[in-house]
């Protein structure tokens, strides 16, 4: 999500005859763009404001704004403590920038953090600064309204409203005669899309604009984050059966494998529940990939609803994992209402078991891809290796190989011929 606001940022900017750089020492400007889900990443902006007092002593013409989510909820805090930062500017208020730079340059120090009810950025088109021109994100929503126990994102995002759906199907219609080859659309729950067609007095839901987006062009691939698990349909999946360039990759956060646990944060679903959207995942798409978040070490825990964790990744399998310990976030429900009881070494501990399962099996799951053939759109040159490329398949599993004549944004069949527990290696076809 902050990506795509960073190219929205940008293309606002450039309207303006402001032009991005990509060498920090010589912008007139530094914006960053943050994150408030977890205090490591807010730790890691502090970090980055020092270590720019050393930039601005040599250039001290050099202006500081703080964007996004972490603005949003530490403006007072940030304005107080951070001196060099000169304005700061909540996600709804991208708009407001070229004429916030005009007056800093005044010597004002600005904030600019309303929330809106309406804001979509639909009309903007981003400017794709730093892309493999193959691969392009879409938001197609803006907020949430989950009110996860745990979870800063209603309160730095402000509530759900959905883009103009014929602005999505227009936005990757210009990405793919522009020569991208992916799209993935983005809300903080894509299920909850809802728009109302005026022209055709019809409601667009998730699964129609998927269908919409798939049929801009069959080589044209669609894949979407995030879902929430109590909202998934089976209409989406249908539809995702039906359309061989929707990919068959479902990112469905788990956060916990425990009823008591899914209970208190306020997630409105069960076990059994979760479990029966992976069993219609299996039923509609054999060959889906199924990716999640979890949260080791939430308020009370106990060894039991770990334990219950643990049995969920056994049971699903998942390919790939997000997997955090709890640290408890200002103004949540959670910080006002529960205790962060579980020691951090038991989180810890906690935690540590949760990824050495799921190393486990991703790499049983990636050994059963060996001697299979996928089609991977090419993406880019390997890290490690000039004389190898990368792509992915519609799993969205990486897939490296010898590189041959083949070029980024090509469509090829490659065979697996061995794998790690991150990546498949194989041959072209």
């Amino acid at each position: 999500m902050n990506f795509a606001d960073s190219e929205i940022v940008t293309s606002i900017l450039s309207r303006e005859g402001y032009e991005q750089v990509k060498d920090i020492n010589l912008g007139d400007y530094i914006l960053i763009n943050t994150c408030a889900i977890r205090d490591n990443a807010e730790q890691r902006i502090r970090k980055r404001l020092r270590e720019l007092r050393a930039l601005q002593r040599n250039r001290p013409w050099v202006k500081i704004g703080i964007l996004g989510c972490m603005a949003e909820r530490l403006k007072d805090q940030l304005m107080a403590e951070e001196d060099n930062v000169s304005f700061i500017v909540g996600p709804d208020a991208y708009r407001q920038l070229p004429s916030m730079l005009s007056r800093i340059q005044q010597g004002d120090r600005l904030a600019e953090t309303l929330l809106s009810d309406s804001e979509t950025y639909d009309d903007i088109v981003p400017v794709r600064y730093d892309s493999n021109g193959i691969t392009a994100y879409i938001s197609i929503m803006r907020g949430c309204q989950n009110y996860c126990a745990y979870c800063v994102v209603p309160y730095t995002r402000g509530r759900e409203r959905s883009r103009d759906a014929q602005s999505i199907v227009r936005e990757a219609t210009d990405l793919f005669d522009n020569g991208y080859r992916e799209v993935t659309l983005l809300g903080q729950n894509v299920n909850s899309y809802r728009w109302h067609d005026e022209t055709s007095n019809t409601e667009v839901g998730f699964p129609q604009l998927m269908e919409m987006v798939a049929k801009v062009n069959p080589l044209l691939r669609v894949r979407f984050a995030t879902s929430h698990p109590k909202d998934l349909s089976d209409d989406l999946l249908q539809v995702m059966a039906a359309y061989p360039n929707i990919c068959r990759c479902i990112h469905l956060p788990v956060q916990s494998g425990s009823a008591h646990m899914l209970k208190l944060m306020n997630r409105r679903y069960t076990p059994e529940w979760y479990l029966d959207r992976i069993d219609a995942i299996r039923r509609y798409l054999p060959d889906c990939s199924i990716t999640t978040d979890v949260i080791a070490g939430f308020c009370g825990e106990t060894e039991e609803d770990h334990q219950a964790t643990l049995d969920i990744f056994r049971r699903v399998r998942y390919d790939y994992a997000y997997m955090f310990k709890f640290s408890m976030r200002p103004n949540t429900y959670a910080e006002k209402h529960l205790q962060d009881d579980v020691p951090d070494d038991v989180k810890t501990r906690r935690l540590e078991e949760i990824i050495a399962l799921q190393g486990q099996i991703a790499l049983e799951n990636n050994q059963r891809e060996v001697g299979k053939t996928f089609e991977v759109l090419v993406e880019g040159v390997s890290h490690r290796s000039d004389q190898q490329l990368f792509g992915r398949n519609s799993q969205n599993k990486v897939i490296v190989f010898d590189r041959h004549d083949i070029v980024p944004g090509q469509y090829v069949n490659v065979r697996v011929t061995r794998c790690t527990a991150a990546t498949l290696i194989g041959e072209l076809i």
